[in-house]
């Protein structure tokens, strides 16, 4: 874990709710190998309002550039202060935290499936599968087709799969209604997003003996396990989700009881 000063180089407004921010090290020096499901707490400058850093999933890592990525939906204060920053303005991060994805060692059918925001670490995580030759299948899921983020940077990885409440792309319903669940049989699944989406996805793997990791978004204040505000129930009692996790095979969790 380290902390470091970066460079803002572009912020760019996906939705009514989410930026899309591109950063690069303000001294120049090289990234450090970092993976999908870790993530970053954001300083934030300049708001008496806001004392605590902001856990920001890592989306992205463009190594010709240089470049880390962060997805971020504006939910309040802090996050409002962070999506207003400029290019060229500096952003201190405390990076990279917590645990990771298990990256497949083997070919086979990996399904990435991403709600809402929780789509951040899917891209990441599918480009990873995508470098071993294994072109892994993405579920995204929204409100409407206005809630489904990067869909030209996910069809570089993988095959594209869509939800949304309203009917407006792809299939209507939830993730665990897509017809591809009952059409193809997968090896493991990959979830981040909204708890009960999740919750749903685990029952659904464990019903169907596949294994499954979740990407928790619990709150978390400090990062790394002191403030224990990020505690998470599992079968060996409770951890925190910010050093523990963010990521636990659903096997680990009570949320199959």
């Amino acid at each position: 874990m380290k902390i470091l000063d970066f460079l803002v180089q572009s912020n760019e407004i996906l939705n009514v709710r989410n930026n899309l921010i591109k950063v690069t090290p303000a001294n120049n020096e090289t990234l450090q190998e970092m993976f999908p499901g870790q993530f970053v707490q954001i300083l934030i400058n300049n708001s008496p309002e806001v004392f605590l850093r902001r856990p920001i999933s890592i989306n992205f890592i463009d190594k010709e550039k240089n470049e880390l990525w962060l997805l971020i939906q504006r939910v309040g204060e802090g996050t409002r202060k962070i999506c207003k920053l400029k290019p060229k303005e500096i952003i201190n991060l405390m990076f990279p935290l917590g645990n990771s994805f298990t990256i497949p060692d083997k070919a086979g059918n990996y399904l990435l499936i991403g709600g809402g925001v929780g789509t951040a670490p899917m891209l990441f995580l599918g480009k990873k599968i995508n470098e071993l030759g294994i072109k892994p299948d993405f579920l995204l899921g929204g409100r409407s087709a206005a809630d489904i983020l990067q869909k030209n940077e996910f069809e570089k990885y993988g095959n594209l799969y869509y939800t949304t409440e309203d009917g407006s792309l792809g299939e209507k319903g939830y993730v665990t209604d897509h017809t591809i669940l009952k059409e193809k049989k997968y090896d493991y699944i990959f979830t981040c997003g909204p708890k009960p989406m999740m919750v749903a996805v685990a029952k659904y793997a464990n019903s169907k003996g596949i294994e499954c990791e979740v990407s928790l978004e619990n709150l978390m204040a400090c990062g790394f396990g002191a403030c224990l505000c990020c505690t998470e129930k599992t079968v060996r009692g409770n951890v925190c989700s910010c050093t523990e996790g963010p990521v636990f095979n659903i096997k680990e969790l009570t949320w199959l009881d």
